[in-house]
């Protein structure tokens, strides 16, 4: 690592925002009942499935994601950098790099850094700055990223938060200045205190159940101080734990670490310190003269106690000179607990070892390789960055929606014989806090799918798995619930039914599916198509060459079609919705043959048929592949015709053929966007498909409030509500509208498509709702579901605008 001969420059796609600028209307909750922790959030720092933490564009750290699946918002304010500066002959300043003060009375001797100033926060994940100007006679920029990059399966686990700090001095003086990192041991805090939480139905019908984290509970707490070669820094542990005990969720270790450079800056520290008391053992000394007292003390915090660890780095600059300081933070939490006694060990210690005593290690790592994963990063983003032709809120957009990866309650195991890079899962949403969603990542999933394909391949393993399975447990449907109604009771899951999702964080996933119980998924029709083009897609986008994968679904392809066939009650073809909500829009009732679902059925039969083709190909071929096609020939024999003909009014395709809505659905040809996106032949013909297409835009996203905040789900021509009361059809879903977005791309209209992601983009980045895009927002500054998995459908439109290159 040499100092830095010009100062970074940031590229210049970033979402930016004024250091503690707030928001005069931030878009708040639809319901009251779901969760809304306010704008001010920032992108996430660590690895999948690894935890991870966020840091806010005011400066404080607020962001708790250490425990697989679960929430936790809350600033912590001795988490914080500081900076110090004096220039020769003038009296020193010296900030905590937050604009909001504690609102406890904690740390009332420390200085905060003012919000009215050009100071500015930028994100471009999995990287972060914040830009320091018009405080410091120094320019100062502090980076941050974690090391994740595209078809990277190990550092990208790693429970790793790297903070580069490039300082420079435009002056003609001597400028010293040092940066402060003090941190509060947080080791046992994030595991749930109530080890079987009841699961209750909320207002909304959705299953929640209680998380009670052990925030602030630190008896027994203790820090190391280590100094190592050209390394210092503390590690963060427990006392009296065995190393050789496997450890519980919560236990483990945190590190914060830099470089030692006796030749270019001081390293100064303090052991231990009260981060609840009002912060003078460290800003006095620290705010004189950039020092702290280098006192090591491992005692353990007494009950009650809360304990913390100070690191400082001085350095002089002379005029004109620059230099870059690395801080690391990182922890080792190798185990996630699901339902009590249900653990799995977390993918990064597939390379670090499983005891929770690894945290120095993975700081040392992180000191030794962090230039490397900078330039990883910074190689994978550029060609992208680099397109002319591609507008720099796009870029911006695409690569911020990633963060879900990270912060979305993400999961990836530690790696076995059956899955030897482990499994992995992200939520659909915090506010439905159950995994993989399949309706759902039948749009999110593009992202994993083109960046980090092996596991979207083992997410779709785990689905193939689940299918023939069943769980006879009666449950009560929460729709009916919200609608006042004696629900009827549903089992869990149906033998060969598909399931909904692949569990929940209080259960087992991977191996208790279906968790949801909004509605009966047993009983929905989108599900088994969508699990039949997923498989397909995947096989294509990765090669065309795995045969063992798609062997290895097939059984699970030929299950799930019959399944959905059993609802085709009058034999004509076409399964049949039900009137109930049976699908994706599930508060949305579609009866009879629905635009929606038999394009899915009618695309799912081409993939399977080319699914079975290619296996027949195969030296090792699975057993009644010709009879399978056969089948399905016949079944879509008597679909193509019918769907046309049933659905078709000669502007659109109506909503279905049972309720008599003349709405204009927005999503009504999602099959036909598959059948193209995968080659197969079209679902309905061409023309048909554009001038569907049209009315959907001027109809959705047009005459729907001028085409400010996106296209609505559904209404009817000229832009009307069919109800004015319904929920699914006056939303604008986020995902949705990306999906939408790069069909249109897909069809030639790539103005069109363009103009409609952007107004959705800046809905979601002008209004506070960065870093938790929702699954819907709506006219009247409201959302629902926030960190929502289908919005990295964003990856759909740049994956059908790099086909047409």
């Amino acid at each position: 690592m040499q100092d830095s001969l010009t100062f970074p420059t940031l590229p210049a796609c970033t979402w930016s925002r004024p250091l503690g600028l707030g928001w005069e209307h931030p878009y708040t909750v639809r319901y009251a009942s779901n969760l809304d922790d306010g704008p001010w959030h920032g992108m996430p720092l660590g690895g999948f499935g690894a935890g991870c933490l966020g840091r806010s564009p005011r400066g404080d750290f607020n962001l708790w994601h250490l425990d697989g699946g679960e929430h936790t918002f809350q600033p912590i304010p001795a988490c914080q950098f500081s900076v110090f500066e004096q220039r020769a002959g003038q009296p020193a300043t010296a900030y905590a790099l937050c604009t909001e003060p504690p609102t406890d009375g904690s740390l009332s001797t420390w200085q905060w850094y003012p919000a009215t100033t050009g100071s500015s926060y930028h994100a471009l994940y999995p990287r972060s700055w914040f830009v320091y100007a018009d405080v410091f006679a120094a320019a100062l920029i502090c980076e941050q990223f974690s090391p994740i990059w595209a078809h990277n399966y190990q550092e990208t686990s790693y429970p790793v938060a790297m903070f580069q700090w490039s300082a420079h001095n435009p002056t003609d003086q001597p400028l010293t200045l040092s940066i402060l990192l003090t941190w509060q041991n947080l080791v046992g805090w994030f595991t749930n205190r109530l080890k079987s939480p009841q699961v209750k139905v909320r207002d909304d019908g959705s299953p929640v159940y209680e998380y009670q984290p052990r925030w602030g509970e630190s008896q027994g707490n203790c820090n190391q101080w280590i100094a190592d070669h050209d390394r210092a820094g503390f590690i963060l542990d427990r006392a009296g734990r065995d190393p050789a005990q496997i450890p519980q969720e919560g236990e483990g270790q945190w590190a914060v670490a830099t470089l030692a450079s006796p030749y270019r800056w001081e390293v100064f520290y303090q052991g231990r310190w009260n981060p609840a008391g009002d912060g003078a053992e460290i800003w006095q000394q620290f705010a004189a003269d950039g020092s702290l007292p280098d006192r090591a003390d491992e005692t353990p915090a007494a009950a009650g106690e809360q304990i913390g660890v100070a690191i400082a780095v001085r350095f002089t600059l002379a005029p004109g000179e620059s230099r870059q300081i690395p801080f690391v933070l990182n922890w080792d939490l190798p185990v996630t607990e699901f339902a009590q006694g249900v653990m799995n060990y977390r993918r990064y210690t597939d390379f670090f070892g499983r005891n929770g005593q690894n945290a120095w290690a993975i700081a040392r790592t992180a000191l030794k390789n962090y230039p490397l994963w900078q330039q990883q990063i910074q190689a994978w983003q550029q060609p992208i960055l680099a397109q002319s032709d591609l507008p720099d809120w796009f870029k911006m957009a695409l690569f911020n929606e990633l963060y879900d990866l990270t912060s979305g309650g993400s999961l990836w195991s530690a790696g076995d014989e059956r899955d030897p890079i482990g499994q992995f899962a992200i939520l659909e949403c915090l506010d439905y806090r159950w995994y993989e969603s399949l309706d759902v990542r039948l749009y999110g999933s593009f992202a994993l799918l083109l960046l980090w394909p092996r596991l979207e391949k083992s997410v779709m393993e785990a689905f193939a798995r689940a299918i023939p399975a069943a769980d006879p447990t009666p449950r009560v449907i929460g729709y009916y619930y919200t609608q006042g109604v004696a629900s009827p009771i549903a089992v869990r899951k149906v033998a060969n039914a598909t399931p909904h999702d692949l569990g929940a964080p209080n259960e087992h996933p991977w191996e208790q599916t279906n968790y949801t119980s909004y509605q009966d998924c047993n009983l929905w029709k989108d599900l088994p198509a969508d699990f039949v083009l997923l498989v397909y897609r995947d096989f294509l986008f990765t090669g065309g060459t795995d045969f063992e994968f798609l062997a290895s679904g097939w059984p699970a392809i030929e299950s799930a079609l019959a399944y959905l066939k059993a609802f085709d009650l009058d034999g004509d073809g076409i399964p049949e919705n039900s009137g109930a909500p049976d699908q994706t829009f599930d508060d949305w009732r579609l009866q009879g043959i629905s635009a929606y679902c038999g394009g899915l059925w009618i695309a799912a039969l081409e993939a399977a048929i080319a699914i079975a083709q290619l296996l027949l190909q195969q030296p090792n071929q699975p057993p009644g592949l010709t009879a399978a096609i056969t089948t399905y020939q016949t079944w879509l024999s008597q679909s193509r015709p019918l769907y046309q003909d049933s659905l078709w009014n000669g502007r659109y395709y109506r909503l279905d053929s049972g309720s008599g809505s003349d709405v204009v659905m927005a999503d009504q040809l999602c099959g036909q966007f598959y059948a193209r996106l995968l080659g197969l032949p079209d679902v309905v013909p061409a023309d048909c498909a554009h001038a569907a297409l049209e009315m959907v835009y001027d109809t959705c996203f047009r005459q729907f409030q001028g085409g400010q905040f996106g296209a609505a789900n559904g209404l009817r021509p000229g832009g009307v509500a069919e109800r004015p009361d319904a929920t699914h059809p006056l939303e604008v879903w986020t995902g949705i509208n990306f999906g939408l977005a790069a069909f249109l791309l897909q069809m030639g209209m790539q103005a069109e498509a363009f103009k409609l992601t952007e107004v959705v983009v800046r809905q979601i980045y002008d209004n506070g709702l960065q870093f938790r895009t929702p699954e819907a927002i709506t006219a009247a500054g409201t959302f629902r579901a926030c960190m929502y998995l289908r919005p990295m459908a964003i990856w759909a439109i740049y994956h059908v605008w790099k086909q047409q290159r």
